[in-house]
C-alpha cells in the first residue's frame, strides 16, 4: 500500500506494570523480545506497519526515558518520528502531540494509531482489515476502530457493540453502538453470546482533519493548548514547547476523551491471532504447553504434579515446582513472583504498593 498519505503513530511510553518483574520501568515490555522472535515487541510493531506506510511517516512516542532505547531498537527513525513526552499522561495528549506534529508535514494525512506491544500471528488478515479501516477514514469524516472477534469472556478487555449499520461499499463496516469498559464475567459471557460485541484492540484509524475535529469538540482544551505550538513543531523549539505544556494536560484516554463520546465512530472486526500482551495470562495462551498445559520459556524449569502453570525464568537458575496448578510464577535475577492466575489483574495494585513500601530498586 505505502500510500504517501498513511502515517503510523505507534505509543510506546507505557510500563507494562502487568508484567512485572520481568517489565521494569528501566526496561518496560515493549523493548522485550517475550516470545523468543528476535525482535521486541516494539520492533515487531514497527515492522508490521512499515507494510501500511512508508518508513519515515512512522511516529514513536514515548517517555523521554526511553529515547535511548527506541533510536537503539529503532535506529531507521530520524530524530522528528521520536517524540519524547516529559510526563505520562495517558493516551490522549499522546495522540494530540503527535497529531500537531503530523500536521506540520502532511494536513492531508490518514493516520493509524497503535500500541507498541501487540502480538499479530496472521499478518496478511491483519493488512486486509487494516486497509478496509484506510479507505473508511480516508472516505468519510469518521473514528475507526479495529475490533477483535471474541472467542472467550475475557474480562480483561474493553467491549465494542456494533449496529448493523454502515456504508453499502463497506460491509465490513459497522457502526458502533457503544463501548463498556471491562466487564465482570457475567457480562462478557453476555457479550460473547450476543454476537454482536468486539474486543476493543486499540488500534484506531482516522483522518488528521476527522480527529482534530474529535479533539475541537471533546477535548477543546488540550486541542487549543497544543494549538498554541504550531510554529514550534519540527524545529529545536519543539522539545522546551512540550515540556512548557505537558503537565497542563487532563490525563486522559482517547477511548474515555473522545471515542465513547463521538457518534462518528466505526469499527472494522478481524480475526488473526491478536493479543494485546497485556498479562501474564496473555502470554501463556500464546506459548506451546506440555502435556499438563504448562507454558515455560526456560529449559531449566521442572514442573512435577503442576498442571495449568505459567512459568517463566529470565536467566539459567534450575526452577522446580511440586503440586502448582493455575500459577504464575516469574524469576528474574532479583525478584520472584508468584501469582494465581486468575488473580493476575491484582499485580499491577502489588507493584504500585511495593513502590510506596520498598521504592523504585526492584520497580
Amino acid at each position: 500500500m505505502n500510500n504517501p498519505h498513511t502515517y503510523c503513530i505507534i505509543m510506546a511510553g507505557g510500563i507494562g506494570s502487568r508484567f512485572w518483574p520481568m517489565s521494569r520501568t528501566s526496561q518496560p515490555k515493549q523493548f522485550l523480545d517475550f516470545l523468543g522472535h528476535g525482535r521486541s515487541l516494539i520492533q515487531q510493531t514497527f515492522d508490521r506497519f512499515s507494510e501500511l506506510c512508508p518508513a519515515e511517516n512512522i511516529y514513536v512516542v514515548t517517555n523521554a526515558q526511553y529515547e535511548a532505547q527506541v533510536r537503539e531498537q529503532l535506529p531507521s527513525l530520524k530524530a522528528e518520528q521520536v517524540l519524547l513526552e516529559p510526563d505520562r499522561r495517558n493516551t490522549a495528549p499522546c495522540i494530540a502531540y503527535a497529531n500537531h506534529a503530523i500536521a506540520k508535514r502532511d494536513p492531508k494525512a490518514v493516520i493509524i494509531t497503535a500500541p507498541s506491544d501487540h502480538l499479530v500471528k496472521d499478518e496478511k488478515e491483519f493488512q486486509a482489515r487494516m486497509k478496509i479501516a484506510l479507505e473508511q477514514a480516508a472516505a468519510e469524516d469518521c473514528l475507526v476502530t479495529l475490533g477483535i472477534t471474541p472467542d472467550r469472556p475475557d474480562t480483561g478487555y474493553g467491549y465494542i457493540q456494533f449496529s448493523d449499520q454502515g456504508p453499502a461499499d463497506r460491509p465490513e463496516v459497522k457502526r458502533v453502538r457503544n463501548f463498556t469498559e471491562k466487564p465482570d464475567h457475567e457480562k462478557a459471557q453476555r457479550f460473547l453470546d450476543s454476537g454482536d460485541h468486539l474486543w476493543n484492540s486499540g488500534i484506531f484509524i482516522w483522518s488528521l482533519a476527522s480527529i482534530r475535529a474529535a479533539f475541537a469538540k471533546h477535548l477543546p482544551e488540550m486541542e487549543a493548548l497544543f494549538g498554541t505550538g504550531a510554529d514550534k513543531y519540527g524545529t529545536p523549539g519543539e522539545a522546551d514547547f512540550i515540556a512548557s505544556i505537558y503537565s497542563d494536560c487532563q490525563n486522559i484516554s482517547i477511548d474515555y476523551g473522545i471515542l465513547e463520546k463521538a457518534d462518528n465512530v466505526y469499527v472494522v472486526a478481524g480475526d488473526f491471532g491478536w493479543s494485546d500482551l497485556g498479562t501474564w495470562g496473555s502470554l501463556y495462551a500464546q506459548l506451546p504447553k506440555d502435556a499438563n498445559n504448562n507454558a515455560g520459556t526456560s529449559k531449566t524449569v521442572r514442573i512435577y504434579d503442576g498442571k495449568n502453570n505459567m512459568v517463566h525464568v529470565q536467566d539459567d537458575r534450575l526452577v522446580v515446582l511440586q503440586g502448582l496448578e493455575d500459577f504464575i510464577v516469574v524469576s528474574t535475577p532479583d525478584a520472584l513472583l508468584v501469582c494465581r492466575k486468575h488473580d493476575e489483574q491484582k499485580i499491577k495494585g502489588i507493584v504500585q504498593e511495593l513502590t510506596k513500601d520498598i521504592g523504585e530498586k526492584y520497580i
